[in-house]
């Protein structure tokens, strides 16, 4: 005579895990590291730095008030935006043009 043989319930929770296990290595952990760098990023705004806005508009900043920044738009617009409104900065050097010559 065979024993019933069924799957422990701990074997039942074994896909489960694997599952958890793989969303939060390629979609939790990442997310963390971005917002971990983006909030590193916003506390290191310095004047004179060239930003673009969430709303995609480019400045520099020219100065601070609390949590805001002034942010210059144009040589007559300048405005006051939120810190967290900062997508991200803008690098001064200009990536080296690669050729493609065949």
């Amino acid at each position: 005579m065979v024993p019933n043989a069924s799957p422990s319930s701990l074997m039942n929770l074994v896909p489960f895990v694997a599952i958890f296990a793989i969303f939060y290595f390629l979609l939790i952990r990442p997310q963390q590291k971005q917002q971990k760098e983006h909030e590193a990023m916003l506390k290191a705004l310095a004047q004179g730095d060239k930003i673009v806005t969430n709303g995609g508009l480019y400045g520099t900043i020219t100065g601070f008030r609390g949590d805001d920044l002034e942010v210059q738009f144009s040589q007559t617009v300048k405005l006051t935006v939120a810190r967290s409104a900062v997508s991200r900065l803008v690098s001064s050097e200009t990536p080296a043009k690669t050729s493609s010559a065949a």
